[in-house]
């Protein structure tokens, strides 16, 4: 009789056989960083905030005293600081820039992703430049290099575009290379989905589109895998350097798929919406965080994510010290 029990007997046994490791270099807390005096907790999502420039320093020494494999920052604008353009983004003198040098003269060696869109810093809050109410993919791309050479120029280890604009992995890695920067790498939102789990996201960046939706650039959940495949082929063959599933835990056969197809780091995000909710549960004590966490990073790393953008990422990687 086959009894796989054996292997579960105790926990010497289970910890020998098992396959999937996750561990703090696995995780990449997302940051949000504004220029005012004082960080702001962000109501729907209990624990983080938009940090000043003197709590984030503080924050990013805590995540790298406690081994997560880096952070990935976004900007938080007033909105009477924010133009059609998104000038913003691309400023030598943005929040995003600001917040990379003050990381980078601190922790030197800790790794700094910079997200590279323009919702955060566009008056109508959508990902690119409009021609009457619709987004105007190419002569958004301009601008989405623009942005990536101004964040690699003020320190940051890698960019990350997420604006879904087609060619914009093409137009950044020319931008970067002409600009000197041929060594900074690329992580592609490469399959990202119009999902309703970004809701905190948008309460945090102040960055929900004024008009509409992104349905017309982020991808169609009920797509299928075909343009997952097609987007993620793309990116690839336009010299993105590693490719992100996003959201996470409604699309780990995605992160699954993409690790079987493609020869480079596969990510995924753990989005708001999925954080929200599991904060929202243990608060009420419906169900125990921590061990739900790790199992649903497990869940992830199991599916073929090479490492996680998590908001629980430096709680995780607690955790995971103390055994």
């Amino acid at each position: 009789m086959e009894r796989p029990r054996r292997l579960r007997k105790n926990p010497a046994i289970r910890r020998l056989v098992r396959e999937v490791t996750l561990e703090p270099r696995n995780l990449v807390q997302p940051l949000f960083v504004h220029l005012g005096k004082n960080p702001e907790p962000i109501a729907s999502m209990p624990g983080q905030y938009r940090h000043s420039l003197e709590s984030l320093v503080e924050t990013a020494g805590q995540a790298r005293e406690a081994g997560v494999g880096g952070v990935i920052l976004f900007g938080v604008l007033p909105q009477e600081e924010k133009d059609e353009l998104g000038h913003g983004a691309y400023d030598d003198e943005g929040v995003v820039q600001k917040a990379t040098r003050a990381i980078k003269l601190h922790y030197p060696d800790l790794l700094v992703i910079a997200d590279t869109c323009l919702c955060e810093y566009t008056s109508h809050g959508h990902c690119g430049v409009l021609i009457g109410d619709e987004v105007a993919n190419d002569p958004t791309l301009e601008l989405l290099g623009k942005t990536a050479v101004s964040q690699a120029r003020a320190g940051a280890d890698v960019v990350a575009p997420s604006a879904m604009m087609d060619g914009q992995v093409r137009a950044i890695r020319q931008a970067l290379d002409q600009a000197g920067f041929s060594s900074t790498p690329i992580l592609s939102y490469a399959v990202k989905y119009a999902s309703a789990f970004y809701g905190p996201f948008r309460d945090a960046a102040d960055s929900a589109p004024a008009f509409g939706d992104r349905s017309s650039y982020q991808m169609d959940p009920a797509a299928g895998v075909w343009d997952a495949l097609r987007e993620a082929a793309l990116d690839d063959a336009e010299g993105a350097d590693m490719l992100m599933v996003k959201p996470a835990l409604a699309y780990l056969d995605l992160v699954r798929l993409l690790k079987e197809r493609f020869a480079k780091p596969i990510a995924a995000y753990l989005v708001s919406g999925e954080y929200s909710m599991i904060k929202a549960a243990a608060e009420r004590g419906w169900l125990d965080e921590r061990r739900v966490v790790l199992e649903a990073l497990t869940g992830i790393r199991r599916a073929g994510a090479q490492f996680i953008l998590t908001y629980h990422a430096l709680e995780a990687a607690r955790w995971l010290t103390e055994g």
